[in-house]
């Protein structure tokens, strides 16, 4: 059975997915949810509300990390670079060529590029810290302004500097 649940943030609605035992799920509004809905009880479920929680209270100022059990589906190579994503601190980002060389892969930065886009559990699993090697922001799932905002509010993100980068950047979805 697979529960999910709707709450309006600072980047927007968020629905979250769980299969009851883990977070399966979050999509943006605009996002094509990783999960078929169709089948989905529109309920609170105790994983659910824990995630909503930790998320008020990441965009809150209070929370740096998640605790959430989280069950992203994929293949064994993206479950590699997801587990990966979760190393990356708070406020901190790397590059797609430094997360392909973390997992010992130099050579798969699209391979890596496409695993980061297609997290089925932003946030949590932290797509939004990596960024190009020029240091300019690239593609995010959510859009482009939801990125530049998640580094903005880890303090990742140095507002005058990087402004003018993030807006010459195309608009591609990779995470």
């Amino acid at each position: 059975m697979t529960f999910l649940s709707n709450f309006l943030s600072p980047l927007g609605r968020i629905t979250l997915t769980s299969d009851g035992t883990a977070l399966i799920g979050l999509a943006f509004e605009q996002e094509a949810h990783p999960r078929d809905r169709s089948n989905a009880i529109a309920q609170s479920h105790p994983i659910l509300l824990d995630a909503e929680r930790q998320l008020h209270e990441y965009l809150g100022n209070w929370r740096k990390s998640f605790d959430v059990p989280l069950r992203p589906e994929g293949t064994p190579f993206q479950q590699e670079v997801w587990r990966q994503l979760c190393q990356i601190p708070f406020g901190q980002t790397i590059s797609y060529l430094e997360l392909a060389k973390q997992i010992g892969k130099e050579k798969a930065v699209r391979a890596v590029g496409m695993a980061n886009g297609r997290n089925p559990i932003s946030i949590l699993i932290p797509c939004h810290r990596v960024i190009g090697a020029n240091g300019k922001l690239t593609g995010y799932g959510g859009g482009l302004w939801r990125k530049e905002f998640l580094l903005q509010h880890e303090g990742a993100l140095n507002t005058l500097g990087q402004r003018a980068l993030f807006e010459d950047q195309p608009s591609t979805a990779t995470g």
